[in-house]
C-alpha cells in the first residue's frame, strides 16, 4: 500500500521563456484528506494537476503520490491513482458497462472480474436504469458519474478531481458531493480536488490552497481561512461597475477594506448590521441608488476575492454559460 499522501516540493513549469505557470510551489496532502485546490483562470491548477498524474513533466522541482515520484516511478503512480478530468472523453457509442468493463481489464484484470467491478460501480454511481443505454444518450449529470466510475475501477488509493461538477445542474452537483464524501470517509481515500465553486470546497475540503499566478498565495482549513477575513461584509448591488465605484469612493472611510465585484460593492466592517442605516443613508444624500444590499459572513468566496482580488463565482458562472 502507498503512503496515500501528496508531497510537492519547490514545483515549477515553464512552458516557454515568457510562460511560467507553475512558479516553485511545495504544497503537503495528508493521507486521507480531501485537499482543495482553487485559483482564478489560468492561475496553474490545470498544470499541477497534469504533473502530479504523471501528464506532464516538470520543469525543476520534485512531487510524489502515495511516495512514488511522479516522474522517475511514473508507473506506479498510475496504479494508485484514479483520475476524472475536467473534459469527459467518453466513448458515446459504448454502453457504460462496456467501458468499465474495458477499464478494468486494462488496469489487468480478468474479463469476469472485470465485469464484476462494473456492474458494483454502475450501483455505485446510479447508473443502474441507463445499464443498457448507449453513452451518447446520457444527460451530463450521468456522463460525470461514469467518468468517476471509471476512475474508481482499479480502487485507488488517491483519487484527482479536476472541477467534475462544472455545467452539473444543483442537484447532480450534491450527489456527487455525497458520493466524493463517501468515497473518503468509507475508504480513508486521498482526494485532491479542483473546483470553480467556492461552496464546493467549502462543503468538502478539510484543507484549501489558493494558487494565483502560479504561486500558492494562501493555505488552510477553510474555517481558519473565513476567520482570517475576519469581518461581516455590506454587499451593495449597483447597475454599473461606474456607480459602484462612485459609491465606493464615497463610503470607503466607513469601512476596514472595501472590495468591488463587478458591479458590487464591499463593505468589510465590524458589527455592519449596526451600520447599514448609516450607509444607506449616505447613499441617499450622494443620490446614489443601490439595486441590493445584503449583509453577509466571511465566505470562501471573499477569501479568493481578498486574495486574487477577483470572485471564483463570476468565473464559475461565465464557465457554466459557456458549456
Amino acid at each position: 500500500m502507498s503512503s496515500r499522501e501528496i508531497v510537492v516540493d519547490s514545483l515549477s513549469k515553464r512552458y516557454s521563456e515568457d510562460v511560467l505557470a507553475v512558479d516553485n510551489i511545495s504544497l503537503k496532502v495528508e493521507s486521507g484528506q480531501i485537499y482543495g485546490f482553487l485559483g482564478p483562470n489560468g492561475a496553474g491548477k490545470s498544470t499541477t494537476i497534469k504533473i502530479l498524474t504523471s501528464l506532464a513533466l516538470p520543469t525543476s522541482g520534485t512531487a510524489t503520490v502515495g511516495g512514488y515520484d511522479v516522474v522517475l516511478e511514473a508507473d506506479q503512480v498510475r496504479r494508485i491513482m484514479g483520475v476524472a478530468l475536467q473534459d469527459i472523453g467518453l466513448d458515446s457509442l459504448m454502453k457504460s458497462m462496456e467501458l468499465l468493463t474495458l477499464q478494468g481489464q486494462l488496469f489487468g484484470a480478468k474479463r469476469s472480474e472485470a465485469e464484476v467491478r462494473a456492474k458494483e460501480l454502475v450501483e455505485l454511481v446510479g447508473l443502474t436504469d441507463a445499464i443498457d443505454r448507449r453513452v451518447g444518450t446520457y444527460s451530463g449529470g450521468m456522463r460525470r458519474r461514469l467518468d468517476l466510475a471509471l476512475a474508481l475501477v482499479h480502487k485507488p488509493e488517491i483519487l484527482f478531481l479536476d472541477e467534475p461538477t462544472t455545467g452539473l445542474d444543483p442537484a447532480s452537483r450534491r450527489d456527487l458531493w455525497q458520493e466524493v464524501k463517501r468515497l473518503n470517509r468509507t475508504y480513508g481515500m486521498t482526494i485532491f480536488l479542483t473546483t470553480q465553486y467556492l461552496e464546493e470546497a467549502d462543503e468538502l475540503a478539510d484543507m484549501v490552497a489558493i494558487i494565483n499566478g502560479g504561486q500558492i498565495s494562501k493555505t488552510g482549513s477553510p474555517a481558519l481561512l473565513k476567520a482570517g477575513v475576519g469581518k461581516e461584509s455590506i454587499n451593495i448591488s449597483f447597475d454599473s461597475l461606474e456607480k459602484a465605484e462612485i459609491a465606493s469612493a464615497e463610503l470607503k472611510d466607513m469601512a476596514e477594506m472595501v472590495q468591488i465585484d463587478r458591479n458590487t460593492l464591499r463593505l468589510y466592517m465590524d458589527h455592519a448590521a449596526q451600520r447599514i442605516p448609516a450607509v444607506v443613508n449616505r447613499l441617499q444624500v450622494a443620490d446614489i441608488d443601490p439595486i441590493s444590499l445584503t449583509l453577509t459572513q466571511p465566505t470562501l468566496d471573499d477569501v479568493f476575492l481578498q486574495v486574487t482580488g477577483q470572485s471564483l463565482k463570476s468565473q464559475a458562472t461565465a464557465s457554466v454559460e459557456a458549456v
